[in-house]
Protein backbone atom coordinates (compact mmCIF):
# COMPACT_ATOMS: atom_id res chain seq x y z
CA UNK A 1 0.00 0.00 0.00
CA UNK A 2 2.87 2.49 0.68
CA UNK A 3 4.28 1.59 -2.66
CA UNK A 4 1.25 2.72 -4.21
CA UNK A 5 1.02 6.03 -1.90
CA UNK A 6 4.98 6.60 -3.34
CA UNK A 7 3.89 6.31 -6.52
CA UNK A 8 0.29 8.23 -6.68
CA UNK A 9 2.53 11.13 -4.83
CA UNK A 10 5.40 10.91 -7.64
CA UNK A 11 2.64 11.09 -10.72
CA UNK A 12 0.71 14.17 -8.76
CA UNK A 13 3.64 16.17 -7.62
CA UNK A 14 6.42 15.44 -9.61
CA UNK A 15 5.06 17.90 -12.59
CA UNK A 16 4.96 20.45 -9.82
CA UNK A 17 8.52 19.72 -8.39
CA UNK A 18 10.17 19.63 -12.30
CA UNK A 19 8.20 22.72 -12.87
CA UNK A 20 9.84 24.81 -10.25
CA UNK A 21 13.19 23.23 -10.64
CA UNK A 22 13.00 24.24 -14.32
CA UNK A 23 11.99 28.11 -13.05
CA UNK A 24 14.99 27.67 -10.81
CA UNK A 25 17.46 26.45 -13.23
CA UNK A 26 16.41 29.19 -15.66
CA UNK A 27 17.08 31.93 -13.20
CA UNK A 28 19.79 31.12 -12.23
CA UNK A 29 21.14 30.32 -15.75
CA UNK A 30 20.10 34.18 -16.43
CA UNK A 31 21.36 35.75 -13.11
CA UNK A 32 24.51 33.81 -14.68
CA UNK A 33 24.52 35.94 -17.89
CA UNK A 34 23.53 39.24 -16.74
CA UNK A 35 20.37 38.76 -16.46
CA UNK A 36 17.03 39.19 -14.24
CA UNK A 37 15.49 36.25 -15.92
CA UNK A 38 12.16 35.19 -16.64
CA UNK A 39 10.19 34.83 -12.66
CA UNK A 40 10.19 30.63 -11.11
CA UNK A 41 6.66 30.10 -12.25
CA UNK A 42 7.28 31.17 -15.84
CA UNK A 43 7.42 27.35 -17.04
CA UNK A 44 3.75 26.81 -16.02
CA UNK A 45 3.04 29.55 -17.40
CA UNK A 46 4.66 28.75 -20.79
CA UNK A 47 2.98 25.30 -20.50
CA UNK A 48 -0.68 26.88 -19.83
CA UNK A 49 -0.30 29.32 -22.90
CA UNK A 50 0.96 25.94 -24.99
CA UNK A 51 -2.53 24.20 -23.55
CA UNK A 52 -4.51 27.41 -24.83
CA UNK A 53 -3.25 27.18 -28.04
CA UNK A 54 -4.87 25.91 -31.12
CA UNK A 55 -3.97 21.84 -31.61
CA UNK A 56 -2.20 21.16 -35.05
CA UNK A 57 -0.19 18.41 -36.32
CA UNK A 58 1.44 17.15 -39.07
CA UNK A 59 0.07 13.90 -39.03
CA UNK A 60 -2.59 12.52 -36.09
CA UNK A 61 -0.16 9.45 -35.18
CA UNK A 62 2.37 12.23 -33.61
CA UNK A 63 -0.68 13.03 -30.90
CA UNK A 64 -0.59 8.75 -29.69
CA UNK A 65 3.55 8.77 -30.01
CA UNK A 66 3.57 11.89 -27.94
CA UNK A 67 1.07 10.23 -25.14
CA UNK A 68 2.68 7.41 -25.25
CA UNK A 69 5.96 9.29 -24.72
CA UNK A 70 4.38 11.04 -21.41
CA UNK A 71 2.75 7.52 -19.99
CA UNK A 72 5.73 5.98 -20.44
CA UNK A 73 8.05 8.25 -18.64
CA UNK A 74 5.46 9.00 -15.99
CA UNK A 75 5.09 4.82 -15.72
CA UNK A 76 8.68 4.70 -15.14
CA UNK A 77 9.09 7.76 -12.29
CA UNK A 78 6.07 6.04 -10.62
CA UNK A 79 7.85 2.64 -10.57
CA UNK A 80 10.66 3.90 -9.29
CA UNK A 81 9.28 5.68 -6.40
CA UNK A 82 6.95 3.08 -5.61
CA UNK A 83 10.50 1.06 -4.73
CA UNK A 84 9.99 -1.19 -8.28
CA UNK A 85 12.67 -3.05 -10.20
CA UNK A 86 15.30 -0.73 -11.36
CA UNK A 87 15.42 -2.60 -14.63
CA UNK A 88 12.14 -2.33 -15.68
CA UNK A 89 12.37 1.73 -15.26
CA UNK A 90 15.11 1.99 -17.48
CA UNK A 91 13.66 -0.46 -19.77
CA UNK A 92 10.26 2.23 -19.88
CA UNK A 93 12.21 5.01 -19.63
CA UNK A 94 14.19 3.91 -22.81
CA UNK A 95 10.96 2.93 -24.66
CA UNK A 96 9.42 6.65 -23.81
CA UNK A 97 11.86 7.98 -25.48
CA UNK A 98 11.94 5.56 -28.64
CA UNK A 99 7.97 6.94 -28.59
CA UNK A 100 9.52 10.60 -29.26
CA UNK A 101 11.77 9.40 -31.37
CA UNK A 102 8.93 7.67 -34.17
CA UNK A 103 6.74 11.12 -33.38
CA UNK A 104 9.33 12.92 -34.48
CA UNK A 105 9.77 10.86 -37.73
CA UNK A 106 5.88 11.07 -38.60
CA UNK A 107 6.23 14.45 -38.91
CA UNK A 108 8.70 14.32 -42.05
CA UNK A 109 10.38 16.97 -42.06
CA UNK A 110 13.74 17.36 -42.53
CA UNK A 111 14.42 18.69 -39.57
CA UNK A 112 12.44 16.89 -37.16
CA UNK A 113 14.10 13.93 -38.88
CA UNK A 114 17.99 15.42 -37.78
CA UNK A 115 16.40 15.57 -34.19
CA UNK A 116 15.36 11.88 -34.48
CA UNK A 117 18.44 10.90 -35.45
CA UNK A 118 20.16 12.86 -33.06
CA UNK A 119 17.90 11.14 -30.14
CA UNK A 120 18.58 8.13 -31.36
CA UNK A 121 22.50 9.01 -31.05
CA UNK A 122 21.62 9.92 -27.54
CA UNK A 123 20.24 6.97 -26.49
CA UNK A 124 22.89 5.36 -27.85
CA UNK A 125 25.06 6.95 -26.06
CA UNK A 126 23.87 7.06 -22.45
CA UNK A 127 21.78 3.77 -22.77
CA UNK A 128 25.28 1.37 -22.08
CA UNK A 129 26.08 3.56 -18.51
CA UNK A 130 22.32 3.75 -17.18
CA UNK A 131 22.39 -0.20 -17.10
CA UNK A 132 25.83 -0.08 -15.63
CA UNK A 133 24.46 2.07 -12.61
CA UNK A 134 21.84 -0.64 -12.22
CA UNK A 135 24.19 -3.81 -12.69
CA UNK A 136 26.59 -1.96 -9.91
CA UNK A 137 23.90 -1.41 -7.17
CA UNK A 138 23.51 -5.01 -8.16
CA UNK A 139 26.73 -6.03 -7.10
CA UNK A 140 26.94 -3.78 -3.96
CA UNK A 141 23.33 -4.42 -2.86
CA UNK A 142 22.22 -7.72 -4.78
CA UNK A 143 18.63 -6.39 -5.87
CA UNK A 144 17.47 -4.36 -8.44
CA UNK A 145 14.39 -3.38 -6.19
CA UNK A 146 14.95 0.45 -5.75
CA UNK A 147 13.39 -0.39 -2.05
CA UNK A 148 16.57 -2.49 -1.51
CA UNK A 149 18.76 0.13 -2.53
CA UNK A 150 17.01 3.37 -1.15
CA UNK A 151 17.07 1.90 2.05
CA UNK A 152 20.45 0.14 2.15
CA UNK A 153 23.03 1.44 5.32
CA UNK A 154 25.65 0.52 2.66
CA UNK A 155 27.43 3.92 0.94
CA UNK A 156 26.97 3.31 -2.70
CA UNK A 157 29.01 6.53 -3.33
CA UNK A 158 31.81 4.53 -2.24
CA UNK A 159 32.03 1.22 -3.97
CA UNK A 160 30.56 2.89 -7.33
CA UNK A 161 32.70 6.37 -7.58
CA UNK A 162 33.30 6.00 -11.27
CA UNK A 163 30.40 4.62 -12.17
CA UNK A 164 28.76 8.00 -10.17
CA UNK A 165 31.07 10.13 -12.52
CA UNK A 166 29.33 7.98 -15.48
CA UNK A 167 25.84 8.96 -14.09
CA UNK A 168 26.87 12.37 -13.37
CA UNK A 169 28.26 12.56 -17.14
CA UNK A 170 25.04 11.19 -18.83
CA UNK A 171 23.43 13.31 -16.85
CA UNK A 172 24.24 16.60 -19.15
CA UNK A 173 23.01 14.84 -22.18
CA UNK A 174 19.59 13.63 -20.49
CA UNK A 175 19.18 16.98 -19.09
CA UNK A 176 19.51 18.31 -22.68
CA UNK A 177 22.16 20.60 -21.60
CA UNK A 178 25.43 22.07 -23.04
CA UNK A 179 27.79 20.40 -24.55
CA UNK A 180 25.31 17.44 -25.32
CA UNK A 181 22.14 18.78 -26.35
CA UNK A 182 22.71 18.00 -29.74
CA UNK A 183 18.61 16.71 -30.38
CA UNK A 184 17.08 19.65 -28.96
CA UNK A 185 18.03 22.46 -26.48
CA UNK A 186 15.84 24.73 -23.98
CA UNK A 187 18.46 27.57 -24.97
CA UNK A 188 16.37 30.01 -28.07
CA UNK A 189 19.92 30.92 -29.24
CA UNK A 190 21.00 28.19 -29.11
CA UNK A 191 18.70 26.18 -31.56
CA UNK A 192 16.36 28.25 -33.70
CA UNK A 193 15.21 25.01 -34.76
CA UNK A 194 14.19 22.46 -32.30
CA UNK A 195 15.58 19.37 -33.43
CA UNK A 196 12.85 16.50 -32.44
CA UNK A 197 10.07 18.97 -31.25
CA UNK A 198 10.02 20.61 -34.48
CA UNK A 199 6.91 20.03 -35.68
CA UNK A 200 5.38 19.77 -32.17
CA UNK A 201 3.13 22.38 -30.80
CA UNK A 202 -0.04 23.45 -28.83
CA UNK A 203 -0.48 20.70 -26.13
CA UNK A 204 1.57 18.23 -27.69
CA UNK A 205 4.71 20.64 -27.34
CA UNK A 206 3.04 21.12 -23.80
CA UNK A 207 3.13 17.05 -22.78
CA UNK A 208 6.47 16.72 -23.94
CA UNK A 209 7.38 19.50 -21.38
CA UNK A 210 5.58 17.76 -18.51
CA UNK A 211 7.35 14.64 -19.83
CA UNK A 212 10.38 16.02 -19.19
CA UNK A 213 9.45 17.28 -15.84
CA UNK A 214 8.76 13.96 -14.67
CA UNK A 215 11.98 12.60 -16.19
CA UNK A 216 13.84 15.68 -14.64
CA UNK A 217 12.54 13.89 -11.07
CA UNK A 218 13.48 10.75 -11.60
CA UNK A 219 16.61 11.34 -12.56
CA UNK A 220 17.59 13.01 -9.85
CA UNK A 221 15.73 10.18 -7.81
CA UNK A 222 18.35 8.18 -9.30
CA UNK A 223 21.12 10.58 -8.06
CA UNK A 224 20.34 10.61 -4.92
CA UNK A 225 20.04 6.32 -4.35
CA UNK A 226 23.99 6.84 -4.86
CA UNK A 227 23.50 8.57 -1.26
CA UNK A 228 20.74 6.96 -0.03
CA UNK A 229 22.63 5.73 3.32
CA UNK A 230 22.20 9.12 4.30
CA UNK A 231 19.20 11.05 3.37
CA UNK A 232 20.49 14.76 4.01
CA UNK A 233 23.72 14.23 2.41
CA UNK A 234 21.76 12.74 -0.67
CA UNK A 235 19.50 15.87 -0.68
CA UNK A 236 22.74 18.18 -0.55
CA UNK A 237 24.84 16.18 -3.03
CA UNK A 238 21.82 16.53 -5.88
CA UNK A 239 21.16 20.26 -5.36
CA UNK A 240 25.22 20.59 -5.67
CA UNK A 241 24.92 17.93 -8.68
CA UNK A 242 22.55 19.92 -10.43
CA UNK A 243 23.55 23.11 -9.78
CA UNK A 244 26.90 21.78 -11.52
CA UNK A 245 25.22 20.70 -14.62
CA UNK A 246 23.58 24.49 -14.97
CA UNK A 247 27.22 26.23 -14.35
CA UNK A 248 28.06 23.22 -17.22
CA UNK A 249 25.49 24.24 -19.36
CA UNK A 250 26.35 28.16 -19.06
CA UNK A 251 30.03 27.39 -19.87
CA UNK A 252 30.71 25.29 -22.20
CA UNK A 253 29.16 25.30 -26.49
CA UNK A 254 27.30 22.52 -28.44
CA UNK A 255 30.15 19.69 -29.26
CA UNK A 256 29.65 17.25 -32.34
CA UNK A 257 27.23 14.52 -31.95
CA UNK A 258 30.12 12.24 -33.24
CA UNK A 259 32.37 13.76 -30.28
CA UNK A 260 29.76 13.41 -27.88
CA UNK A 261 29.08 10.00 -28.79
CA UNK A 262 32.73 8.97 -28.08
CA UNK A 263 33.18 10.96 -25.21
CA UNK A 264 30.18 9.19 -23.48
CA UNK A 265 30.81 5.51 -24.26
CA UNK A 266 34.69 6.30 -23.25
CA UNK A 267 33.70 7.64 -19.99
CA UNK A 268 31.24 4.30 -19.72
CA UNK A 269 34.78 2.35 -20.49
CA UNK A 270 36.98 3.99 -18.18
CA UNK A 271 34.78 5.19 -15.33
CA UNK A 272 32.22 2.30 -15.71
CA UNK A 273 33.08 -0.77 -16.31
CA UNK A 274 36.74 -0.03 -14.66
CA UNK A 275 34.86 0.48 -11.24
CA UNK A 276 32.83 -2.96 -12.01
CA UNK A 277 35.54 -4.71 -13.10
CA UNK A 278 37.52 -4.05 -9.83
CA UNK A 279 34.55 -4.45 -8.09
CA UNK A 280 34.08 -7.94 -9.11
CA UNK A 281 37.84 -8.90 -8.83
CA UNK A 282 37.85 -7.41 -4.69
CA UNK A 283 34.56 -9.87 -4.23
Amino acid sequence: MTSVLYALIFLFFAPALGGLLAGVDRKITARMQGRMGPPVLQPFYDVLKLFEKEHAVVHASQNFYVLSYLIFIAFSGALFFAGGDLLLVIFALTLAHVFLVLGAYAAASPYAFIGAERELIQIMAYEPMVILIAVGMYMVVHSFYVSALATTAVPLILYLPGVFIGFAYILTMKLRKSPFDISTSHHAHQEIVKGVTTEFSGSTLGMVEIAHWYENILLVGMGYLFFAFNPLLGVVAMIVLYFLEIFIDNTFARVKWAWALKSIWLVTAVFGLINLGLLYWRA
